[in-house]
């Protein structure tokens, strides 16, 4: 009987992967920063934003899809969850949806994690598993930072948003939340090396 070989699955070039992830958020700041030059009420400029951050994520998530043919768990949940929210948003007028959709996703991702961990589920190990190869006590760890950190962000975005003003609350989702993520994933670095699963060599 012949098997079917089953074809490998296809990755996205880290440049794109990295424009659909960021380019959505990009648009969002520049729909806020520069929509008055087009005629757009300051009270409005929150609304022309949303509705930009909505369709480039949608428009992102296509690509993405019609690249390997599937959708990543993360990006795909806070699609979303962004449509949803700021669907609301526009939809009622309340610019107080979009302001809490980090919170929301942040939310959902640590509860996620640290609720896997209490059932002995790993679960960032399905997200990132072709990313690291790491020891059941490595993924452990990186799956209990990573939910804990999750949550900082969601209590970080609900200080910001309801104590700050509208410019200075998407700045702070910009050119605040990214950097602090990337940094706390380079600095997760010496755990992904202490953990990382030794492939055995072969015997000569």
């Amino acid at each position: 009987m012949q098997i079917e070989s089953v074809p490998p699955q296809r990755h996205l070039p880290p440049l794109v992967k990295l424009a659909l992830e960021l380019g959505p958020l990009v648009l969002f700041f520049l729909g806020n920063a520069y929509s008055e030059r087009f005629g757009v009420a300051p009270d409005q400029k929150l609304f022309v934003a949303t509705g930009v951050f909505i369709a480039a994520t949608v428009v992102a998530l296509t690509i993405h899809y019609v690249m390997v043919r599937r959708l990543p768990i993360m990006p795909l949940v806070s699609g979303v969850v962004v449509v949803v929210f700021g669907g609301l948003t526009l939809a009622l007028q309340d610019k107080t949806f979009i302001m809490v959709k980090p919170t929301i996703v942040n939310s959902l991702f640590g509860t996620v994690l640290l609720g896997g961990l209490l059932f002995g589920r790993s679960l960032l190990s399905v997200v990132l598993d072709s990313m690291f190869s790491l020891t059941e006590e490595g993924w452990r760890k990186l799956t209990f930072r990573w939910g804990v950190f999750f949550f900082v962000l969601a209590a970080l975005n609900e200080v910001v948003w309801r104590t700050q003003t509208e410019d200075f609350w998407v700045n702070f989702k910009v050119f605040g939340i990214m950097p602090i993520t990337v940094l706390f994933a380079l600095a997760q670095t010496p755990l992904l090396t202490r953990y990382e699963r030794k492939t055995p060599q072969p015997e000569a």
